[in-house]
């Protein structure tokens, strides 16, 4: 009988264990290690539809499954290091394969351990001038699906339409109401969810963790509608918030995670996230064969532009270094913010 209740107890250990890196895995989606504010984020997720819950789970679960099988290093793997890239995968089949599709399902599985592979490799590659994989390790398998899914007629939902580049802006300005919707929304859309209300809720689960990346969330959110606002782009794209989601993961890594929180940090958080939101619509452009889907390209490449600069301005103060592929991320280790509760590798979050 107590070999039995060992037995349950390990079990039960083992399967708790595993949902907190779960859950962290969705924190890291903005570079939280936290599983409460994890839970926060899955919440918001099955408030935006069961599809968006369901397959943001299941993708930081095969993802983090994988990395453990695969021999990932512990400490990655316990803090969500190899969740949030499969998380945002899974999502993106969601959206644009139809997330009521088996084979949709198949696919985003198949794909979060494909990922996997791809974040090694990323992470080794980068390694080499001490920059974060980031979510390259993510965009780059869900460019190729957008890209490879039309020539297969059992992933693809409807025929392809012809690539168009975008034609010039129309409409009126943004009103108030559109900046403050675009303002909540630009955090949303970062998961992909195009509900303003549900931007609020992961801004409150980023200031459960840490006060400080709530701000630079807000921060970076403002900054991307101001700038969207402020050089006439639609109304509808302002309010919807795609033109600014990018600029909220660009302050909140450039201003508390790879550099330390400090005034010219701000700044040059701040201009990172004034480039990301410029850069959107030409990335979108770029990707038109693929459907225009700028994914988190913006955010990837004016991230690892400004941090491969910021060696050169010692003003901005210490650089982080990235993480190996046997270590832990930054924001898994160090304090992320100055108000982020540490969490030790093999700890649960509060």
């Amino acid at each position: 009988m107590r070999g039995v209740d060992h037995a349950s107890g390990r079990w039960t250990a083992a399967v708790t264990g595993f949902a907190g890196h779960v859950l962290r895995g969705h924190g890291q989606v903005m570079f939280l290690p936290h599983a409460a504010a994890g839970a926060v984020f899955v919440a918001a997720l099955f408030a935006g539809g069961w599809e968006f819950g369901t397959y943001g789970l299941g993708g930081a679960a095969v993802g983090t499954a994988a990395a453990r099988l695969l021999g990932v290093a512990r400490d990655r793997v316990e803090a969500g290091a190899e969740g949030f890239n499969s998380c945002l995968f899974a999502l993106s089949c969601a959206v644009f394969l139809g997330p009521e599709r088996i084979s949709t399902a198949l696919f985003a599985c198949l794909g979060a351990v494909v990922v996997t592979v791809v974040t090694a490799a990323v992470v080794r590659l980068l390694r080499a001038w001490d920059l974060p994989a980031l979510t390259l390790p993510y965009c780059l398998p869900a460019t190729g699906t957008a890209l490879a899914a039309p020539a297969f007629a059992h992933v693809w939902p409807s025929a392809p339409s012809p690539a168009a580049l975008p034609a010039a802006a129309t409409g009126v300005g943004a009103a108030p109401a559109e900046l403050v919707r675009g303002f909540f929304a630009g955090v949303a859309q970062v998961f992909f969810l195009d509900r303003w209300y549900l931007g609020a809720l992961l801004l409150g689960g980023l200031f459960l963790a840490s006060r400080a990346a709530g701000a630079a969330a807000c921060t970076g959110s403002a900054a991307g509608t101001a700038t969207a606002w402020a050089l006439g782009a639609p109304a509808e794209r302002v309010a919807d918030g795609s033109l600014s989601c990018n600029a909220v993961l660009v302050a909140l890594a450039l201003c508390g995670v790879f550099l330390e929180a400090s005034r010219p940090a701000l700044l040059y958080a701040v201009l990172g996230a004034v480039t990301a939101t410029v850069a959107t619509p030409a990335l979108e452009a770029l990707l038109a064969p693929s459907g225009g889907h700028a994914l988190t390209w913006p955010f990837v490449l004016t991230t690892l532009t400004f941090l491969a600069a910021a060696r050169s301005f010692p003003r901005l103060g210490r650089h982080r270094p990235a993480p190996g592929p046997a270590t832990t991320p930054p924001s898994a280790d160090r304090r992320p913010h100055p108000a982020a509760p540490s969490t030790p590798p093999g700890t649960a979050a509060a």
